[in-house]
């Protein structure tokens, strides 16, 4: 037994032996009898067979009481301590994120920006393919109106000239172009 126990035990003996004087004295100032003696006694007996009985016990349960809550203390430092660094991670992820955003607008506006002007570029050269069509498809157009009015003229000129005929010639030059063509033909 260490020094403090012992100190505590004999200081709980004259306590309780004297806690026993002083019960047993209250007895309407009788004199202090042997049964009084072997009550004080037996409870001290009692009390040294308790002390020595339940000491170890005690002190294991205390002790045992410390380490688990200076294991829970360690257990909450080290935990507090991880969630300092998971806060302080955080926090830089978090200054990383606002850079990323920033990044990532960026490049989406590089983006936007290199779209519009595709897009552009390729309006600009649907526009020109829809010129380059429409000037084909006037031309076309133009020759077809031309090949159209010639035919109209051709046709009108030849009315004309049918109209010229009928009127210059007389039956007598009917019948003699007939001859020659006929002559012409049997001849080839």
């Amino acid at each position: 037994m260490n020094a403090k126990g012992r100190k505590l035990f004999w200081a709980s003996l004259v306590f309780f032996m004297g806690a026993g004087v002083a019960f047993a004295a209250g007895d309407g100032g009788e004199s202090w009898s042997s049964i009084d003696t072997y009550r004080v006694m037996n409870f001290t007996a009692l009390v040294l067979i308790l002390f020595f009985l339940l000491r170890k016990p005690v002190a294991r349960f205390l002790n045992g009481r410390i380490d688990g809550i200076e294991k829970q203390l360690a257990d909450l430092e080290e935990r507090r301590l991880a969630a300092e660094k998971d806060l302080a991670e955080y926090r830089r992820q978090l200054e990383h994120m606002e850079d990323e955003a920033k990044s990532i607008l960026e490049q989406y506006r590089k983006q936007g920006e290199a779209a519009k002007e595709r897009i552009l570029e390729e309006a600009k050269a649907s526009a020109e393919k829809m010129r380059e069509q429409a000037r084909r498809n006037i031309e076309h157009e133009f020759v077809k109106v031309r090949a159209g009015l010639q035919a109209e003229v051709m046709e009108k000129a030849l009315e004309r000239a049918e109209s010229l005929i009928q009127e210059k010639i007389s039956p007598e030059d009917h019948d003699r172009l007939t001859e020659e063509y006929l002559k012409k033909v049997v001849a080839s």
